[in-house]
């Protein structure tokens, strides 16, 4: 594999991200907007409405995330933002804040299937805590999947591999689920 490139969701990268979130819009017409709706907001925009609601976050700035390059092609996408920015965490019972650090908060990965187990988690990480500090944050945290032995499918590993922060030199600090630390990396 060539060397992953990455690069801020801008307006004029608007179709890099179209194209990685492909024509169901990632997650069966999520456009990355789950955790940036209230439940019953989000059931009510699936499809094109996320899509240009995501789009108008994309416009107003900042960059609402990071998209990873192999070459010319986007193979993957990470959510970044103030954890205030995704009011869905508010509502779980999991996701609680930890203390009253300002967090920026990564709530969601997606990698092409070509792509998945080669370094494009880690490279997307480093970015997304790149453009936070950029931005003025003294935190980012995240909320992986920590799936144990019997493993999981990546499809629905949205939020990311606790090993995949890990790597990225994040570390565990609460867990009220089994299998969903809260990692958090100071930038």
């Amino acid at each position: 594999m060539s060397t992953i490139e990455t690069a801020p969701l801008t307006a004029e990268r608007w179709p890099d991200f179209e194209a990685v979130m492909g024509p169901r819009g990632g997650a069966g017409g999520c456009w990355c907007m789950l955790w940036r709706l209230r439940k019953h907001d989000y059931d009510a925009m699936k499809g094109a409405a996320n899509r240009d609601a995501i789009r108008s976050v994309v416009e107003a700035g900042p960059p609402p995330g990071v998209l990873a390059y192999d070459g010319d092609r986007c193979v993957g996408w990470i959510s970044v933002a103030p954890r205030a920015a995704f009011p869905r965490l508010e509502t779980s019972r999991v996701m609680q804040p930890v203390d009253d650090t300002p967090v920026w908060s990564v709530s969601c990965f997606l990698i092409a299937k070509t792509h998945r187990r080669r370094g494009v988690g880690v490279a997307l990480l480093e970015a997304a805590c790149a453009l936070a500090r950029e931005h003025g944050a003294p935190m980012v945290e995240g909320y992986p999947v920590a799936p144990g032995r019997d493993g999981y499918p990546d499809t629905y590993a949205w939020t990311g591999f606790d090993e995949v922060f890990r790597r990225a030199g994040f570390r565990e600090v609460a867990r009220r689920s089994e299998t969903r630390p809260i990692m958090r990396r100071a930038v």
